[in-house]
């Protein structure tokens, strides 16, 4: 009788279990928007930006959607130098509008190519009324998310890692006592960035670099690619021709990539390839220690971005699929202050302004930063600084919204409780530099008020925010 019972247990229980429904299976769709502004726009990459006079290739908003049966999230990133707070806030809710994906479940980036126009807009302002280009790109964004939507299939996804350490390099050097040159604000640093190319006064980098590649591959089941997205911490590369606008590497490892993949043009929606800043505040594409020699306009562009692209084409090779995977979103505002700008610094601004305008072909440095400060000076408190987490089954996606140094998305890594995580910086707004504490020591440009716009602490309730974020998404 006992084994009866027993027997009858097991089969109830069972039948409970089949009864249950199956997770849905997993799926995606990816499309791109163009987003390349009109000739004439002003390139925004440098201290004096000019007029646009030709577009090289053609910019975009590359767009990645999932969707696991009850959760949907979309991943974008825009071939800009930055984009203003205002301009995810109204991409987002258009995206809302169109497809019913919830603001706080969208991820928008930028790549921070310095051959773009601008999406920044004019003041530090939380908020500010969108300009033309702003509405242009806002809406070019909503339509790429809005036609992934339209894609969506079943699909399969995969992680994969691969390594690319000989194409990112520190730019902040630790200099020999008082061999730095004097910064805009009259006193010398201790750190030099972008130093002089073997020079005796170089000791050693002043941190450093996160060489991984993170990829999220999504496939038809056992069928062609869908789209693969990348995050690597290199800043852009440049080498650009004159006046030219251009995606940087970003665009044309996008380019080599899906070309690599050589799927058939049979009307299928086609392959598409997406990069993603990773945490490249402090790092580029420069080695200080031997430089390079003088090459032609992109050469050395289109070296890293095929050299990057071969790798990422070799770790598909080998990856594990699954047809399943839980997907969940966390987003806040932090309350994080703006730079002080002390009553001495402000004074300095105002004085050295007032002398530019009696020479203005001299001082463009100290003039460009006396404006800064000025500006940065009126900004209203908080800052409403965007984080986001992006839990895509065992991967983690974290954000900034500044130029994030490497350590931090390697702090990222090491402290998510979720296996496979990784950063994207300039994420819903531009904020500046992110340095650590320890680099406000240090001195140098990521420092300086006015290119540094956020409190010392910064980074570190960025991190402490994103880490929360990733065990409440986790369940741990």
């Amino acid at each position: 009788m006992k084994r009866l019972l027993l027997l009858f247990s097991l089969l109830l229980i069972g039948a409970s279990f089949a009864s249950q429904p199956a997770a849905p299976a997993l799926k995606a769709g990816a499309a791109t928007s163009v987003i390349t502004p009109p000739l004439g726009t002003s390139i925004v990459g440098g201290f004096a930006p000019f007029p646009a006079q030709h577009v090289h290739d053609e910019l975009h908003a590359r767009c990645l959607v999932l969707d696991d049966g009850k959760t949907k999230i979309a991943l974008v990133v825009c071939d800009l130098l930055g984009l203003h707070r205002s301009v995810s806030v109204e991409a987002r809710r258009l995206i809302q509008e169109a497809t019913g994906i919830p603001p706080e479940n969208v991820l928008i980036s930028a790549t921070h190519t310095h051959s773009a126009g601008t999406a920044l807009g004019n003041s530090y302002a939380s908020e500010q009324p969108l300009d033309e280009y702003q509405r242009f790109a806002t809406r070019r964004i909503a339509d790429g998310v809005q036609r992934a939507v339209n894609l969506l299939r079943p699909a399969q996804i995969a992680f994969a890692t691969t390594e690319a350490p000989e194409h990112v390099f520190i730019r902040r050097w630790l200099m020999k006592d008082g061999t730095a040159p004097v910064n805009p604000f009259g006193k010398i640093d201790k750190v030099k960035m972008n130093p002089p190319v073997g020079s005796p006064n170089l000791i050693e980098p002043a941190g450093r670099t996160d060489p991984t590649i993170s990829i999220i591959a999504l496939r038809e089941p056992g069928g062609r690619l869908i789209s693969v997205y990348s995050a690597y911490s290199l800043h852009y590369v440049g080498g650009v021709g004159p006046a030219h606008i251009s995606a940087d590497y970003y665009g044309m490892y996008c380019d080599a990539l899906t070309k690599l993949q050589s799927q058939p043009d049979d009307g299928s929606p086609p392959f598409v390839a997406i990069m993603a800043n990773g945490t490249s505040g402090d790092a580029n594409n420069n080695d200080y220690r031997k430089g390079r020699g003088p090459q032609k306009p992109y050469e050395q562009m289109r070296y890293v971005a095929h050299d990057v692209a071969a790798k990422v084409n070799a770790a598909l090779a080998n990856l594990t699929w699954k047809d399943r995977a839980e997907l969940a979103a966390r987003f806040r505002e932090l309350d994080v202050r703006w730079r002080t700008i002390e009553p001495d610094l402000l004074k300095w601004a105002k004085e050295t302004e007032a002398r530019v305008k009696l020479a203005p072909s001299r001082d463009i440095l100290p003039a460009s930063y006396a404006g800064r400060v000025q500006r940065l000076a009126l900004a209203r408190q908080p800052s409403m600084v965007p984080v986001q987490i992006l839990r895509i089954g065992d991967v983690c996606v974290g954000s900034s919204p500044c130029e994030t140094f490497a350590e931090t998305g390697l702090e990222f890594k090491q402290r998510s409780p979720i296996k496979h995580s990784f950063m994207v910086e300039l994420a819903h707004a531009y904020l500046g530099y992110l340095p650590t504490p320890r680099h406000f020591e240090l001195g140098g440009y990521e420092t300086w008020p006015g290119t540094n716009y956020l409190e010392p602490q910064a980074s570190v309730k960025v991190m402490d925010a994103l880490v929360e974020m990733a065990r409440e998404v986790s369940g741990k």
